[in-house]
């Protein structure tokens, strides 16, 4: 018998009445429960299991997918495209005008998706930023169709242009080919590669100003066939802008002097004539030993970066890419973008600008990084092995960077 009707009126009602009203009270109550569960269940898969969030989400409703091959991007630097300061992400929480990004090869599909999964589970089912692909060819359609069914978020697909990828036709080819042969003498990794050089030649100076990029202002750089060892449970991007951090690494080491013999050269004779790019507490005392005389060889391993293209979009690290492509040393000698980078934001930011990720795990063989405390590795499900870290190999610049950072 149904409690919300009135004791004192109870015999105004037929016992067939009062039957059906009990009936459908019990139904209510059956299907509140039920709706409680499936809510529940809801909210439980969403945050734990990212294809169940894709499949559920309004962005994958609404069909968001975008498969692009611009022809060319723009030959200047141009400022980040506002379409809103800050979006949600998928659980809800601000986002940060950020895209994760993989400079990658139709060949390295499979290594391609171990990342992407791993990243997505350790970090993106709970915040659904979108992923972007660049490439100096065409993506297939089974790359796409395999990459975009494992990314619960948007994703796009962006062809390279040509003058941003290939050796420039100033280059003089007798120069560069007599370099390649040299090192491959000397047993330089990568030594005769001039796709490896054309690699560089575009982290160091393109990516950014990418067409499918240009809208963003954060970037997590992701490699094929890496691994992320650490659940990472916060937003870097947010924590980053809160703190007015410009650039972020995991792991930091010397360069082989071989492959940047004359790039310090270069380097000096930028400063020289531009001494008024220099952020005031920089990071010289990192990257040089003897205070900007020479080139200490540390540098930050750019294949893990989280950072703000804004950095390398400003007059400063403009004019300083224009320089360094001046000299041909891309091609001439070997010059990487780990190093190009890491003197670009040791000389134009503040050394309280570069922040060291030292709670996200990261492996990128034959390195890895393994957060160093015992209760964050606790904390955040680390897979990663702290005896293995490359923290503490002779060959790492960190205990450098801290002990710099602290002086």
């Amino acid at each position: 018998m149904s409690s919300w009707i009135p004791i004192h009126s109870k015999e105004l009602y037929p016992r067939t009445l009062r039957h059906r009203v009990c009936k459908v009270n019990r139904t209510v109550l059956w299907l509140a429960v039920l709706a409680t569960f499936f809510a529940s269940l809801h909210s439980v898969l969403r945050y734990a299991k990212p294809g169940y969030a894709h499949f559920t989400s309004m962005s994958n409703i609404t069909a968001h997918f975008q498969w692009e091959s611009p022809a060319s991007p723009p030959t200047t630097s141009a400022p980040a495209l506002a379409e809103s300061e800050y979006a949600l992400g998928s659980n809800g929480t601000r986002r940060a005008n950020a895209v994760l990004l993989m400079l990658v090869r139709n060949s390295e599909l499979e290594g391609a998706m171990t990342s992407v999964k791993e990243l997505e589970q350790r970090f993106n089912h709970r915040f659904g930023y979108p992923w972007v692909f660049l490439n100096e060819v065409p993506f297939t359609d089974e790359f796409k169709e395999q990459i975009s069914s494992v990314i619960p978020g948007p994703v796009s697909f962006g062809l390279i242009p040509a003058e941003n990828w290939f050796q420039p036709d100033w280059i003089d080819e007798e120069k560069a080919s007599a370099g390649r042969a040299q090192m491959v003498a000397e047993n330089v990794v990568y030594g005769g590669s001039v796709s490896y050089r054309n690699m560089c030649r575009f982290n160091s100076g393109f990516f950014y100003r990418h067409p499918l990029v240009l809208k963003y202002r954060w970037y997590w750089r992701v490699e094929p066939n890496v691994h992320f060892h650490c659940d990472t449970d916060y937003d870097p991007f947010l924590y980053m802008e809160e703190h007015d951090k410009l650039y972020g690494f995991t792991i930091s080491l010397y360069e082989w002097p071989k492959t940047v013999a004359t790039l310090w050269d270069a380097v000096k004779e930028f400063i020289g004539k531009n001494p008024q790019y220099l952020a005031p507490n920089n990071s010289m005392g990192f990257i040089s030993s003897d205070s900007g005389a020479t080139y200490n060889m540390c540098h930050f391993w750019s294949n893990f970066e989280i950072a703000s293209m804004e950095l390398w979009r400003g007059e400063a690290y403009s004019k300083f890419f224009e320089h360094l492509e001046s000299k041909g040393g891309f091609y001439y000698e070997r010059w990487g973008d780990a190093p190009v980078h890491s003197i670009g934001a040791g000389l134009f930011a503040r050394k309280d600008q570069i922040h060291f990720f030292d709670d996200i795990g990261y492996q990128h063989d034959p390195f890895q990084h393994c957060p160093r405390d015992f209760a964050e590795r606790k904390a955040r499900n680390c897979t990663c092995n702290p005896f293995a870290t490359f923290d503490n190999n002779p060959y790492s610049c960190l205990h450098k960077w801290e002990q710099f950072v602290k002086s």
